[in-house]
Order: C-alpha cells, then sequence, then structure tokens
C-alpha cells in the first residue's frame, strides 16, 4: 500500500518513523512518500519536502509566513494527489494539517491522524471538524479519549510513543568523558528545537549560571539546526554543548530547565526535577493568551491536571525567577521528593510502551477492512 505522511515537526517526525518502522514489518509492499525529516527519511520515506521549510512557531510569525506556508500547501496538495496514496497520514502539526485533511477528504483519500491536534486547549468545537475529515484518530494523551468521546468521535489512545523511545534508549556510559564533564551535577539546558524558540529562552535559561558554580550546565543542542546557531553561547567556556544526545544528557542530570513541548513529558519520564520555560513574542503572546483555555502549558501538568512542575511563562520567565526555581528543586529534597511522585503517578497514567506498533497494526487493519 501506499502511505502520505505529513508531519511538522521533529518529534512528530521521529515518532512516525517509528509507525513507519512497524508498518513495514506488517505490509512488504508499503510505499512512503511526503513531508518530514531525517528519521522519517531514515526509516525509507520519500521527502517531497523537508518540514523545517514550512514549520513556523507563534501566532504571529505564522501570520508573517502565511504566504509561503499557503504555497507550500499548494505543493503538497498537488503532489498528494499525484501519488494517489491509500491513506493520508498525519501527524498533529495542526494548522497545515486539518486543511489537508479536508483537501483529502473531498478528493475520497482516507484520512489517519496520529497524535491529536490540541484542540481541547484551544477550540474544542473543532473536534466536530476532525469527526467529519478524519476517519481514524490515534491520541497519545489519556484525557483525549474521553474529550473526544463528548463530541461522538471514537478515538483510540495508543500510549504515548516518547515511552517507546525512551524504552529503547541505552546509556551511553562513557558520555561524560566524551563530553570533559567531571563528577560535578549537571543542570540539562532543553531550549527546543526551533531556532525561533531557541532564540528566545536560552539567554535567560543560562543568565543563572552564576549562581551555580558548583554545577556544570549542558546544552542539549538537536541535529537538525547548524551547529554553528549554538556557537555563541560556548563564548565563556562555562556551558558545554551536546547534539543529538537528549536522552543521555537526561540520564545524567540532577535537575533541567526546559522549554515547554515533549521536552517537558521526556525529562519527567527520565525522572529528572525540572522547571519549564516559555517565552514567544509579544503579539504571540497575546493572541495565544486570548484564544487558549487551559490551565498549563507543559504536558506533565496538563496528564496529572495539577501543578506538579514549575512553569515560567513569558514575564514570569525571567532571570531571578529562573534562578530561585532551580535554586528549589536543586536544594529542597522535600520539594525534589514531591516532584518525584508525581512523575510516578505520570507514568501510571501513561500505561505501557507500545504506541507505534499498535498504531501501525491499527492503520494496517483498517486499510485492510476498507479494502486498500
Amino acid at each position: 500500500m501506499k502511505y502520505y505522511v505529513i508531519t511538522g515537526e521533529r518529534s512528530g517526525d521521529l515518532h512516525v518513523s517509528h509507525v513507519i518502522n512497524h508498518l513495514k514489518d506488517l505490509d512488504p509492499e508499503a510505499q512512503f512518500r511526503g513531508v518530514g525529516g531525517g528519521y522519517a527519511a531514515e526509516e525509507g520515506m520519500t521527502l517531497f519536502k523537508d518540514y523545517a521549510k514550512i514549520n513556523y512557531m507563534g501566532f504571529w510569525e505564522v501570520f508573517r509566513n502565511m504566504r509561503s506556508i499557503l504555497k507550500s500547501m499548494k505543493k503538497v496538495k498537488a503532489d498528494l494527489l499525484a501519488y494517489q496514496p491509500d491513506v493520508l497520514l498525519l501527524v498533529d502539526f495542526a494548522g497545515f494539517n486539518m486543511r489537508m485533511a479536508r483537501f483529502a477528504k473531498g478528493h475520497g483519500i482516507r484520512v489517519h491522524y496520529y497524535i491529536s491536534p490540541k484542540i481541547w486547549a484551544w477550540n474544542s468545537q473543532r473536534a466536530l471538524k476532525i469527526k467529519e475529515i478524519v476517519d481514524r484518530m490515534f491520541v497519545v494523551l489519556p484525557f483525549e479519549k474521553e474529550f473526544y468521546k463528548k463530541y461522538n468521535f471514537d478515538v483510540d489512545y495508543v500510549g504515548n510513543p516518547v515511552l517507546d523511545s525512551i524504552v529503547k534508549f541505552q546509556p551511553n556510559p562513557a558520555f561524560r568523558q566524551k563530553h570533559g564533564l567531571d563528577d560535578r551535577p549537571i543542570i540539562a539546558i532543553l531550549p527546543g528545537s526551533r531556532q525561533m524558540e531557541v532564540r528566545n529562552i536560552l539567554h535567560t535559561m543560562l543568565s543563572v549560571t552564576p549562581a551555580f558554580p558548583h554545577c556544570q550546565f549542558v546544552i542539549a543542542a538537536v541535529d537538525n539546526q547548524p551547529e554553528k546557531y549554538y556557537d555563541y553561547f560556548r563564548r565563556n567556556g562555562l556551558i558545554t554543548i551536546v547534539i543529538g544526545e537528549t536522552y543521555n544528557l537526561l540520564f545524567e542530570a540532577e535537575a533541567a530547565l526546559v522549554a515547554s513541548g515533549t521536552a517537558t513529558l521526556e525529562t519527567a519520564l527520565f525522572k529528572v526535577p525540572q522547571v519549564v520555560c516559555y517565552a514567544a513574542s509579544p503579539t504571540s503572546y497575546w493572541i495565544a493568551r486570548s484564544v487558549i483555555n487551559v490551565k498549563y502549558i507543559s504536558l506533565v501538568n496538563l496528564i496529572l491536571n495539577k501543578p506538579a512542575v514549575k512553569e515560567l511563562i513569558q514575564g514570569d520567565f525571567n532571570p531571578v525567577d529562573t534562578r530561585l526555581q532551580l535554586q528549589r528543586i536543586m536544594e529542597d529534597e522535600k520539594a525534589r521528593a514531591e516532584m518525584l511522585a508525581d512523575y510516578e503517578d505520570l507514568i501510571e497514567k501513561l500505561g505501557n510502551p507500545g504506541a507505534s506498533k499498535k498504531t501501525a497494526q491499527l492503520i494496517f487493519e483498517d486499510l485492510k477492512q476498507a479494502g486498500k
């Protein structure tokens, strides 16, 4: 069968690559094409377009680049029709993928969605639209199944794919030696994977370093950004940068400053106390505040429905508060113990690994039943 895949950022590319891997086992004749990145390409997907060329963060940034986004979407639509897949497999990336779902449905192409758009955070009524244009939805957050149930849409909770990635992880015992790190406590800095968010928050994250002379600060850089982008942050010689080794870093870390996103969940699953950081352009933040209706921004707090980890957002994300919150999780044993206990509850709520395999099985079975 032929699968057309669209994912718009790094974690989605990673997670769908695992699904592709399992689909190849189920369907030896499988062919994959679409929008993605290096992870999907490594599994044999032909990249029509790299997601980095269409991914913009923040409402204002998306608005400013709308002409480019629409131009790319037009090309992707044409490529989709030319390819004539048995299914369009969409991964998160709501702004782009919701439009692609409607387009595909209008042309008789079956639509599957893996990792639901976060409509429960900003526009719950869009669940009715999703029900119309998506044939199967595979959700990865426990509360999403009940959310969609309110709109009479029976979706599949498959577990969380982050669990799959962590189960496969094998720590490098020589990690510290490899990067010239000594036995002092490591504070992990996870600034995100997009240049725009890195630029917005990394300076503030690193402003706390003078208050922790007994620690080592290590930035988790991502390999889909040019290495030279991080060179500026090497200048004082107090910062170590590791590229594409986030899990090894978290395995060794005593605490972490983490940009809001999937990394907050990964940090919790490695049982590293964290402070969650978020900052956007003033315009994007103002728009977001106007439309988003959830109490928390981190996946940890959303899943647990409580403030298990401290969130420093926009004005609260400043050098003083960041330092104070980092000191709290480094030095207050009670605070650390409470956070680690909440992490255990989180792990229980997420359930067992196997999201990627289960999703692939459900996709394949659905297509067989549809006569593909």
